[in-house]
């Protein structure tokens, strides 16, 4: 089967907890939290649409509501929304595993505790040039212990994926929370709980299947814990990174008046850094 050119599908994973973000997270997902005026899913979501992408999953665990009443079913947006509620937290692995049905094609896959600007077409045209099973997005990041990283071989290709590694590594590449995923690699996560740094990406790794890494620039930074979160609001309004708005919601509330407080190129880091919804 052809690998797919540009996805139409993707999940927004979103059901974590946030407990370090509290008391901001008590009554909001992470990715309800604002950034720029306008919650972070939004800005995710935009990317997608400027992507190409019609249908999007959205995994729940914590204060769903918040997500739903914000979205609806998506059609304002034209898209089309559907949320896997999780009563018993799955993991990032087997969130994919439970949408099994939903991902019959090339996906998207994006953190929605991450701030990003990355070009998706990019990387979804790097993906299909080399043919894999999953290519991940891949940052320079400093501060590796708190991050899944992984060494790159010729070509893009992952030899080792460690997450939180205790030991130094000499990559200095890491997973920046972007996926793209070919469908039958979901037959290789168990059922129940399972992580993508943690389990899924070693194993792949292990049975010797093509994965890549798209070395890239752009602004990744994951939103949480409090000083990342003060950290992405300040960069916005920097200007350090472009924030779309989807056009649909230009006529909308701001989270404030929603009832949302809170107030492939190798390259540097950035300047100064299951059903469907109804």
């Amino acid at each position: 089967m052809a690998l797919e050119t540009i996805p139409s599908k993707a999940v927004i994973l979103a059901a974590g907890r946030g407990e370090r973000l509290r008391p901001l997270t008590d009554g909001l997902p992470k990715p309800m939290l604002p950034i720029g005026g306008w919650p972070l899913l939004e800005h995710l979501l935009a990317l997608l649409v400027a992507a190409g992408v019609r249908e999007v999953a959205i995994n729940l665990h914590h204060r769903p509501e918040a997500v739903r009443t914000y979205l609806g079913d998506g059609s304002r947006l034209g898209l089309r929304v559907l949320y896997s509620q999780e009563e018993a937290l799955l993991g990032t692995a087997g969130a994919l595993r439970r949408l099994e049905h939903f991902l019959d094609r090339t996906f998207f896959v994006l953190y929605g505790d991450v701030l990003c600007n990355l070009d998706l077409r990019r990387l979804a045209e790097f993906h299909r040039q080399r043919g894999g099973a999953l290519t991940m997005a891949l940052d320079r990041e400093k501060h590796l212990a708190r991050c899944g990283v992984a060494d790159v071989g010729p070509g893009g290709r992952i030899r080792r994926f460690v997450e939180k590694p205790k030991e130094a590594l000499s990559s200095p590449w890491a997973a920046a929370g972007v996926l793209v995923v070919e469908p039958w690699l979901l037959r290789f996560i168990p059922g129940g709980f399972s992580d993508l740094g943690g389990d899924l990406f070693p194993r792949l790794v292990e049975l010797g299947l093509p994965i890549f890494g798209y070395r890239c620039c752009g602004h990744f930074l994951d939103i949480g814990s409090p000083e990342r979160y003060r950290e992405a609001q300040a960069d916005a309004a920097r200007g350090l990174v472009r924030l779309l708005a989807l056009p649909a919601w230009q006529a909308g509330l701001p989270v404030r008046q929603a009832g949302l407080n809170g107030g492939s190129t190798a390259c540097g880091r950035r300047p100064g850094g299951i059903h469907a919804a109804g």
